[in-house]
């Protein structure tokens, strides 16, 4: 078998072991199988559209349900009714759900037709020629331009920079908008921009065959006979763009759905609400329930007919194919099951549909969640999940462009014991930002324009020449790894690892000690106009083991200085003995940033002695170059010299939130709602955000981390929290502790603890990989469950789905995720209902969810507004429509006993085609697109209403109950008052009106009134629209009443419309009004008696909050005192920090500079 049929044949498996490929050949590459660059987010095509769409469709009981009555109506010999009265509104219902489905999926078409037809610069035939996404494949070679956005997962060939560097923009990946440095290896870095050159490339790469894992990636590249290792440094992932790179050329090694942005976007699933489940069942409910009526009735029928109507048959003769009355107690049976299939009416599912596209419009029309900067509205993506808006009680958040912005502020420092970026007024108070005046950095040209600080105090310092202020700018001028960049003469711009160090730099810069350039031997500052060359000696650099970096220069004058920064924790341990008494009060300084939630970093600085430099320099050469255990060595000899140091002070950045988060978060809280935050970013910054946006505080009792790195350790840390948090729960007897203990097969809902205190849980993807095992996961997610908040950090995509899940699968709440970029999407996917948040960040998230808007404080609204009021609406038009079906169906049964179980309908046909169709369709909508129990300023101001749909209270199996019993009591009524109102009746003028027409007259008119009268009862919110509705639909009644039964109809057609003057004739009668006006009134007063007497007796925490509310209406209350932060009785670091090693190594290696040095294997490993 050659190589190129076993690879194809391994792909058609799903098994491809790893990838093979040559650059410029097609021809091989093709034979693979491996995929173009189309992508495909839609679900459906043009063949599979309708057995697709179909399939979804009947996955609801209720619409399988019908399908089977179509069916049966097709038999003459037990139909009632035409097959066409069931036909028709099937298959309306079908084409409504199936059109709106197919303009969702025209919409993901669409996105994917513009992808797919951008242009691209292909290598073909010598030059580069315009081609679309889609054509391109594995092994092409492509050229990308500056700010363009990369095709495919490419592996860098070369670029326009030194030592063939590239910076990319990984936001729509991860959020992130600090730039990523990738590097060519040597051999193909050479190459350039030579199309010649390219052309002839002819290099074999073997990779990992396709995965999710975005920050992995090994392979090695062959070419002319040697081996070079490839690593994630490498490669270009779909959807980074290019930034301050010219050009840059790459061989195309994933294409389309193998490449890793689209595996991991997941598989588009049909997502359904809770309320559809529960429908299903409860249709399945009434099914079991029409079979057991139509049993009873069937043998009822059998007993007549031996008894009665055997003996009778020349007054009712028997068709020719009934010879018994079993056989004719069958086909009754299922001439029942058709007459009561109003019990679940087909028009309750287009009614479904409209209210929830109607609410989906409300969310896009909302002005509130309209984002002006980026002319960007919110968007309902999809129109099947509104209602379970209203009842989620887990959010799973991104970090990094959901929460924050990841957009870094100088904000305070503490410089030798004094505190400088607090604004306060002539009286002490603290000054708004919006009153705040900004300083003047005119006096700098080099300053940046979009640095802005509000405290002119340390200006004055650094102009008078203070020594602490101005040693303390230099340390962070010089202890860095930012990259420069200067194309324009007095425009700089900073490429730095981490946004953290990009504000440090700029904060000096602006306050005169200016970054201009670097060498990998020299770093050039501009120190108050004056321009100073520093020797760089050596970069320690940082890692998330040491939390520090530091670097050795010699300054113009020829002393040695080692500058350092880190975390506190770190530091403190660092400092030299004279230092105590400034430690504690930096310290001091520090719990006041940490409680602003500022990150915090420590700055300090030493002295040299050239002798004892010297030695360390060799110690620190010979571990450099160790082969063996390099990163521990080097460590031992970093810690020598990081001693003895004198502290300078600290510096406080804002890592700015998105606008409004903290406010969203504590209203979400009080809304009883969970938040996770799921992040691939490290610890500390997760940690020191989390306060920040109050999911953690202060004042809790305990935050637990739990950093095992195998199963016993892990499982004794979640154990230890949840010993803590409620001891019982370790217990046996404990009901949460049956699902650990019995292990079933099938999954059972763990029940909610209620802690003893409030608490926090902090985990890292290692430990959180082993927690998800089976052994493990119900004890993360008991110990999870329990807490405020917890923050999972270092998550893989994959991770942060797997997290979702298994809250879904053993807790009866709703999940939402809600994230920004391609590492989300997994996650969105997961969860019963996605949110993307569209903007800068990218479009993979958003194109991937059900609701995007721009904002993390729009959450806010779109649950506890629209998803309450969505939840609310659908809940009493479910409880409304089954109670009217059942008082309108359950009045043929009462009559069976009457007409000999015979399969006689009470009501007129027209009435019986009209009730749902027309003459209730109105009132039921307008309630249900309109009604609001409070308005949206209420429901933001109180939260503790949400708590109504996370338990499922409004509409659930007791109501449902509820509406069968009702419909019971009321269609019992209105047949029985009925019926004793024509008993033995005369008209006025003495003619009898015990006829079966003027009968059914009465009792269909009762029952409009009724329902008319339970929809009145039910509606909260009355407007223009809701009167015209409720009563112009029972007004309107009426006047079809008279037309229907007018002499020129029935006369004209005498076949179809029957009840001839009917109307006209009994609705002058006093008798009969009496008995619609009892009818009623026995009706509703049980609705009324349950509305009053429950909130007494039996009140909810909501009944109390609309108490509340209405005292609010009256006695509007006085605005809340502002509260001071308090400081908790122990001290946190707020030391937050780059999650990657930083360009240490790129510019000791003088790979950044302009003029290149040939060194041999730089970037390879020959093997």
């Amino acid at each position: 078998m050659s190589l190129s049929e076993k690879q194809s044949k391994d792909r058609k498996n799903g098994g491809e072991n790893e990838r093979l490929l040559q650059a410029n050949n097609r021809n091989l590459t093709t034979s693979f199988g491996y995929p173009d660059n189309t992508i495909k987010t839609s679900k459906y095509n043009a063949l599979n559209f309708l057995p697709m769409n179909l399939f979804e469709q009947f996955q609801r009981l209720a619409n399988a349900y019908f399908l089977i009555l179509v069916f049966l109506q097709t038999i003459p010999q037990i139909s009632p009714l035409a097959s066409y009265t069931t036909v028709i509104p099937l298959t309306v219902v079908l084409s409504i759900t199936a059109v709106k489905d197919a303009i969702d999926d025209m919409k993901r078409h669409q996105n994917d037709n513009q992808v797919n037809n951008r242009p691209v610069l292909l290598l073909a035939n010598g030059r580069m020629e315009e081609d679309k996404w889609m054509n391109v494949q594995v092994g092409d070679i492509i050229k990308l331009k500056n700010n363009q956005p990369v095709t495919a997962d490419i592996l860098l060939l070369s670029s326009s920079e030194p030592y063939g560097l590239a910076y990319i923009e990984t936001a729509e990946l991860d959020g992130e908008t600090n730039l990523k440095v990738k590097q060519a290896i040597s051999v193909t870095s050479d190459l350039e921009d030579n199309l010649e050159l390219l052309s002839a490339f002819d290099g074999e790469v073997k990779c990992d065959p396709p995965n999710n894992k975005l920050d992995k990636f090994t392979g090695i590249l062959t070419y002319k006979g040697q081996q070079y290792l490839l690593g994630h440094d490498k490669l270009l992932l779909r959807g980074c763009v290019i930034r301050h790179t010219e050009w840059c050329y790459g061989l195309v090694v994933y294409t389309g759905p193998d490449t890793k942005l689209m595996q991991n976007s997941g598989k588009s699933t049909f997502k359904r609400t809770h309320i559809d489940r529960l429908v299903n069942v409860l249709v399945l409910w009434i099914f079991l329930l029409l079979v057991i009526i139509c049993f009873i009735i069937a043998v009822g029928h059998s007993i007549w007919q031996s008894k009665i109507g055997y003996y009778f048959q020349s007054f009712l003769p028997w068709e020719d194919y009934i010879s018994s009355s079993v056989v004719s107690a069958a086909l009754i049976y299922w001439s029942y099951f058709i007459i009561l299939n109003t019990m679940v009416p087909i028009s309750l599912y287009i009614s479904v549909e409209i209210i929830r596209l109607g609410n989906s419009f409300y969310i896009n029309w909302d002005r509130k969640m309209f984002y002006a900067p980026m002319n960007t509205p919110a968007q309902a993506r999809t129109t099947t999940l509104n209602e379970e808006l209203g009842q989620v009680k887990y959010v799973f958040s991104d970090k990094t462009g959901t929460l924050t912005q990841n957009i870094m502020m100088f904000h305070k420092c503490s410089i030798h014991g004094e505190v400088y970026g607090n604004s306060h007024g002539k009286v002490g108070a603290k000054v708004p930002d919006s009153e705040k005046e900004k300083v003047d950095f005119s006096y700098n040209k080099l300053a940046s324009p979009n640095f802005a600080f509000y405290d002119s105090t340390l200006v004055e310092a650094v102009r008078r020449g203070d020594k602490w202020v101005r040693l303390f700018f230099l340390s962070l001028s010089l202890c860095h790894t930012v990259i420069p960049e200067e194309k324009v003469e007095g425009e700089l711009v900073y490429q730095a690892q981490s946004p953290d160090e990009g504000a440090l730099v700029t904060a000096a810069r602006n306050f005169g000690f200016v970054f201009r350039s670097r060498t990998s031997e020299t770093i050039t500052v501009v120190e108050m106009g004056v321009t100073r060359v520093y020797q760089v000696l050596a970069i320690l650099d940082f890692s998330n083991v040491r939390k520090r970096m530091s670097v050795i220069v010699r300054t113009p004058e020829d002393q040695l200085m080692l500058f350092c920064k880190g975390a506190d924790t770190i530091i403190c341990e660092l400092l030299h003995s004279s230092c105590t008494d400034l430690n504690n009060m930096t310290m001091e300084h520090l719990d006041d940033f940490a409680t602003e939630g500022l990150r915090t970093l420590m700055v300090a600085y030493r002295e040299l002695d050239a002798a004892f430099f010297q030695s360390w320099s060799h110690k620190h050469s010979a571990a450099y170059w160790s082969l063996e255990d390099r990163e521990n060595k080097l460590s031992v000899v970093y810690e020598e010299i990081e001693k003895d140091l004198m502290l300078l002070g600290a510096t406080a950045i804002e890592d700015k939130l998105q606008d409004a988060v903290l406010e969203t978060i504590v209203t979400l809280n009080k809304a009883k709602i969970k938040i996770w935050v799921l992040t691939g970013d490290k610890q500390e910054t997760a940690v020191n955000i989390a306060y920040s946006c109050n999911i953690f505080e202060d004042e809790m009792d305990e935050v637990f981390m739990v950093q095992g790195k195998n199963y016993e350790t892990i499982c004794q840390e979640l154990r230890t929290a949840r010993a803590k948090m409620k001891p019982e729960s370790l217990l046996e007897s404990d009901p949460t502790s049956v699902p650990l203990l019995a292990k079933p097969k099938t999954p059972s809902v763990v029940p909610d603890e209620v802690p003893s205190g409030t608490y926090g849980l902090v985990i890292n993807g290692d430990s959180l990989a082993c927690a998800l095992e089976e052994d493990l996961e119900l004890e993360l997610l008991q110990a999870a469950c329990m807490c405020k908040g917890v923050i999972c950090c270092r998550m893989t995509p994959l991770q942060k789905a797997q997290v979702v899940e298994l809250v879904k699968r053993y807790k009866k709440g709703v999940t939402l995720a809600i994230g920004d970029g391609a590492n989300d999407v997994s996650m969105i996917k997961a969860a019963h209902i996605g949110v993307g948040i569209s903007g800068r960040e990218g479009m993979q998230a958003m194109l991937n969810s059900d609701f995007s808007f721009s904002q993390f404080h729009y959450l806010q609204r779109l649950l506890l507004v629209h998803g309450r009021w969505s939840y609310n609406r659908i809940c009493k038009f479910l409880s409304y429509f089954f109670y009217k079906n059942f008082t309108f169906t359950l009045v043929h049964v009462w009559y069976a006993f009457f007409n000999g179980f015979s399969a006689q309908t009470v009501y007129d046909s027209w009435f019986i085609t009209c009730f749902n169709l027309i003459y209730t369709s109105l009132p039921v909508l307008g309630l249900s697109l309109f009604d609001q129990d409070v308005n949206d300023t209420w429901s933001l101001c109180f939260p503790e209403l949400y708590e109504a749909g996370q338990h499922n209270l409004f509409f659930n199996k007791k109501k449902f109950m509820n509406c069968l019993i009702h419909g019971i009591y009321s269609s019992f009524v209105l047949f029985f008052v009925s019926v004793g109102t024509i008993h033995n009746s005369e008209r006025s003028d003495g003619k009898d009106i015990s006829d079966f027409q003027t009968f059914s007259l009465i009792v269909q008119t009762s029952l409009m009134c009724v329902v008319t009268m339970q929809i009145a009862m039910k509606t909260a919110y009355w407007t223009l629209m809701s009167h015209l509705f409720i009563w112009g639909s029972l007004g309107f009644y009426f006047c079809m009443l008279f037309f229907l039964y007018s002499d020129g109809l029935c006369l004209m057609f005498p076949r179809i419309f029957h009840f001839l003057g009917v109307a006209r004739t009994s609705l002058n009668q006093t008798q009969l009004w009496l008995s619609i006006f009892l009818s009623t009134i026995l009706c509703i007063i049980p609705a009324v008696g349950y509305m009053f007497l429950k909130p007494l007796f039996y009140p909810v925490s909501v009944d109390k909050v609309f108490d509340i509310i209405r005292h609010c209406m009256k006695f509007p209350l006085p605005p809340p005192v502002p509260v001071r932060l308090k400081h908790s009785n122990f001290r946190r670091s707020a030391y937050a920090f780059s999650h990657q090693h930083g360009f240490g190594a790129l510019i000791t290696s003088g790979k950044t500079t302009k003029s290149k040095q040939k060194k041999k294997n730089s970037c390879s490993l020959k093997i």
